[in-house]
């Protein structure tokens, strides 16, 4: 599922909820174009490290298991920096993958 996530600028992103393909099959490369560089970096050093003791089987592993987790943090942090669900259902898109509490 995909939600749409808006600043006080105006500026929206839309964004996927759950696995990412992209990741899955590009790597480092997603958080590099998405412009987030802290887990491009991050997920490079650890593709490393666990790559060059595995004969590459490790940088496999670490790439399957940032699919499952980068979406998520993805959203988090464009929630930390001030973007905001654009309408209701994209706060119900998120709730259900309690990225975000249910709001009281």
């Amino acid at each position: 599922m995909k939600a749409l996530l808006k600043n006080q600028a105006g500026v929206t992103k839309s964004v996927k909820v759950g696995f990412s393909w992209t990741t899955f099959f590009f790597g480092f490369l997603v958080p590099l174009f998405r412009g987030d560089l802290k887990w491009c970096i991050i997920l490079v050093i650890l593709e490393a490290v666990f790559g060059s003791f595995t004969l590459g089987i490790g940088a496999f592993v670490t790439g399957i298991i940032f699919s499952f987790v980068y979406n998520k943090l993805y959203i988090k942090e464009l929630l930390e920096k001030g973007y905001a669900p654009a309408t209701v259902r994209d706060q119900e898109i998120l709730e259900q993958g309690q990225i975000v509490a249910r709001a009281a």
